[in-house]
């Protein structure tokens, strides 16, 4: 047993975010860390890196029992390594400054770095786990998946150089590939088993269920802080996973979306020959009441209709038409496409979709206040009111719209940000990865918001590379390869199985001239 934590407890005000909460890990195995957002993974984790003092509880490292709270750096001196979502690397320094970005920095409190070693010994190391990168390079250069390799890579070699601590143990994974293309995910596997077949022990959280289906030996569900099961993978299916995880709270959902409904007319968004850096001639018609799908292999450059319509990228030609406005898709703003009723959900919340510092209150009434305003006096009663609303009807957990926004779980911070946008009942709903990164409990919630915007009569164009999902909510998927429209599904058509063929399909024959099934 190379990790064993037990009967812990940690209490924030009048919440108990970890009840009698535990999890055991053994050496060589992938062990799977469910739960939805606001389980208690966090602060487990957080707990076992030393970050969080817990009101009780045990831990056994290697079969030795250690005192909590851990002291700074404890976890790592007892061969735990920690990879969070964000990688935690430095996009101004080289690949080997990152690699090494702890050795560099006793280095440098002696005053002398032998540069020729050091970047010799980061290659050797680079090759040594398989990533062909040159540890000259600037970090930024990278492309995400050769980062995440990165990270686990650093986590791993850690120990050298004046660390007299064990080498790696434990690697907790914290979502490594939420932010990946499905296509890189395997690279990140591969790397795990490798771990693995060393004796490496590896604690693994993810939302995605065909990772955690495909790729852990065990897995341990919390809810509310409390440990529900734990379980060898193949013993369960997913709808028992998925009942373990949400409990009954996926049943009775109600409705997301009531009086705040767009208007009725019947006026579809037409793009004509759309064109960016990567895109060729894009044609599209959208109608109120559907759901476009919009998807591609990595590099397909999809995502870029989505920004351009919405004057968030660079469109070299295009034309776009909704009701009686006609413009230049190049002239497009943010702030002229808000004027025409366009919302956009980005596929990187914390970057460029919420203010994660406000509170929810700020982030869900920012794309309004400016109606709150009378005599240059801000009626906060009015926001108070309207955040209140939102936050009970997206069902955000906790229900206090005046905590920050940073506190929350992912998936309510998603919903967060979806709600700002609730607000000024957008005609166009353009979404990047609506679901990335958060449980299924949230997932369900938001796809049934999207549903009941479509019922309404918005008009909904949702890119995204988890096919399954474009599957079950749209009325066509447009596939995109080589710069074009390759093909668009309809109806029966539309399946996890046909999207993925066609967009391999894509990367293996020269692109078709625009499908006229992208006017629907």
């Amino acid at each position: 047993m190379v990790l064993r934590a037990s009967g812990l407890k940690k209490r924030y005000g009048g919440t108990l975010a970890l009840d009698s909460a535990g999890v055991s890990v053994l050496a060589g195995e992938v062990h799977g860390l469910l739960g939805q957002n606001g389980s208690g993974k966090s602060t487990l984790i957080k707990v076992l890196a030393g970050v969080v003092t817990p009101d009780e509880g045990e831990l056994e490292i290697a079969g030795e029992r250690l005192t909590l709270p851990l002291a700074v750096g404890e976890a790592h001196r007892r061969g735990l390594r920690f990879v969070h979502q964000n990688l935690g690397l430095i996009t101004t320094l080289t690949v080997a400054e990152n690699l090494f970005i702890e050795r560099l920095s006793l280095a440098r409190r002696n005053l002398y770095i032998n540069w020729s070693s050091f970047f010799d010994e980061a290659a050797a190391t680079l090759k040594q786990y398989g990533l062909d990168v040159d540890p000259h390079a600037p970090l930024q250069e990278l492309e995400l998946i050769d980062r995440s390799l990165l990270a686990i890579i650093r986590a791993v070699a850690s120990n050298t150089a004046g660390d007299s601590g064990s080498g790696a143990r434990l690697i907790v994974l914290d979502e490594p590939t939420v932010f990946l293309p499905r296509d890189d995910v395997g690279r990140v596997f591969a790397m795990i088993r490798d771990l693995v077949s060393k004796g490496i022990g590896v604690l693994f959280v993810s939302h995605r269920m065909d990772e955690v289906r495909n790729h852990t030996d065990r897995v341990t569900v919390l809810r509310d802080g409390r440990n529900i099961a734990t379980v060898e993978t193949d013993s369960v299916d997913d709808e028992q996973l998925v009942s373990m995880i949400v409990g009954e709270k996926t049943a009775g959902r109600g409705r997301i979306v009531d009086e705040l409904a767009p208007g009725e007319e019947d006026v579809p968004i037409r793009i004509t020959g759309l064109s960016t850096r990567t895109l060729q001639n894009i044609d599209l018609v959208v109608r109120p009441g559907e759901i476009l799908g919009i998807t591609g292999l990595a590099g397909a450059g999809y995502e870029e209709v989505l920004y351009s319509i919405f004057g968030a990228g660079r469109a070299t030609a295009g034309r776009l038409e909704l009701g009686a406005t006609i413009i230049q898709v190049r002239d497009l703003t943010p702030a002229r496409a808000m004027d025409l009723g366009m919302a956009l959900i980005p596929a990187d919340r914390l970057l460029h979709g919420i203010a994660a510092r406000a509170t929810v209150e700020e982030n869900e009434t920012i794309t309004i206040v400016d109606q709150y305003f009378k005599f240059l006096i801000l009626r906060r009663s009015g926001l108070n009111e309207v955040a209140a609303r939102l936050t009970s009807q997206l069902g955000i957990q906790p229900k206090d719209h005046q905590m920050q926004t940073d506190q929350l779980s992912g998936g309510n911070q998603q919903k967060v940000m979806l709600g700002k946008w609730l607000v000024r009942r957008p005609r166009v709903l353009l979404l990047h990865e609506p679901t990335q990164g958060v449980d299924v409990g949230a997932r369900a919630d938001i796809s049934t918001f999207i549903r009941q915007m479509a019922q309404l009569g918005t008009i909904v164009i949702c890119g995204s590379a988890e096919y399954e999902q474009l599957a079950d909510l749209c009325s066509r998927v447009a596939i995109i390869g080589d710069g074009r429209i390759s093909r668009v599904l309809e109806g029966d058509e539309i399946t996890k199985e046909n999207i993925l063929s066609e967009c391999l399909r894509t990367s293996s024959r020269p692109a078709a001239a625009p499908a006229a099934g992208a006017e629907g």
